[in-house]
């Protein structure tokens, strides 16, 4: 089991310079990953000072050299897929192969995201056949519903083999959802709805794993607070993660020092 945190980049601390420090901490106690929710606005909230995610973890990649590093989530339609291919790979080279790319449809009170859920989810299914083929380095045709490509070619690309990991998240109840997660590299998913999410249980994560049957490299992120880490190792969980939220640098700075949990 590896432990990871997870912050907004907004407020206090939370500028590509606070995050960097952040991660150093978090690498020095021996936490294994840090990853940035993926908002213009915080939570529909344009009140709190919000920062770009990717220049922030261009940041974090900067000031670290063993923890991963990636977005939990990245809402994926309001970005053009070649864009964020391109900057996915740039993170990848400069962290050294530390990537992770979390992906979603977007939170609905997103003021810079528009279209039905199903819609969204579309874009976002065409997006990451695009971004997983630009990320080969070979010219791609690619006609979709929502996007169109012909030939269009990116010659960098990821130091991971086979590809930067993917993340899918979402409701995984939702049979879209689930056949998502089951079709890339892992699961950053929550249960039930995002206004009375449901703690996710180690029998989940068998019936997951069941349901994908080859399980090699594919990784399940739960969250701490979902329950014991050592009975999520046993049913195949690979991540617990800790969602700090926004608040005083020093309540971050402590969380970290303590350190993630230890299975003995």
């Amino acid at each position: 089991m590896r432990f990871s945190v997870t912050f907004g980049a907004v407020g206090a601390g939370r500028d590509p310079r606070g995050l960097a420090e952040l991660a150093r901490i978090a690498e020095d106690c021996g936490w294994d990953g840090v990853f940035l929710e993926d908002y213009l606005v915080y939570q529909g909230e344009a009140s709190l000072p919000t920062y770009d995610p990717w220049i922030c973890l261009a940041a974090m990649a900067c000031a670290t050299s063993t923890i991963k590093l990636g977005t939990t989530v990245t809402p994926v339609p309001r970005r053009h897929p070649w864009k964020l291919a391109a900057e996915a790979v740039a993170l990848d080279h400069l962290s050294g192969g530390r990537m992770i790319l979390g992906v979603g449809i977007g939170d609905p009170g997103d003021p810079f995201l528009s279209g039905e859920p199903r819609v969204l989810a579309e874009m976002l299914d065409e997006s990451l056949e695009i971004i997983a083929a630009l990320w080969t380095g070979e010219p791609v045709h690619y006609a979709g519903k929502h996007y169109r490509l012909d030939g269009a070619q990116l010659s960098a690309v990821p130091v991971q083999e086979p590809r930067i990991p993917i993340w899918v998240g979402g409701n995984f109840l939702v049979p879209s959802v689930r056949r998502r997660i089951l079709r890339w590299d892992g699961s950053a998913a929550y249960k039930g709805a995002t206004d009375s999410p449901q703690q996710i249980t180690p029998e989940d994560v068998r019936e997951l794993l069941a349901e994908r049957g080859e399980t090699d490299g594919f990784e399940v992120k739960v969250r701490l607070s979902d329950g014991d880490p050592r009975a999520f190792t046993e049913a195949g969980a690979t991540w617990q993660g800790r969602w700090i939220a926004p608040g005083p640098p020093a309540e971050a700075h402590e969380i970290l020092r303590a350190g993630p949990p230890r299975i003995n």
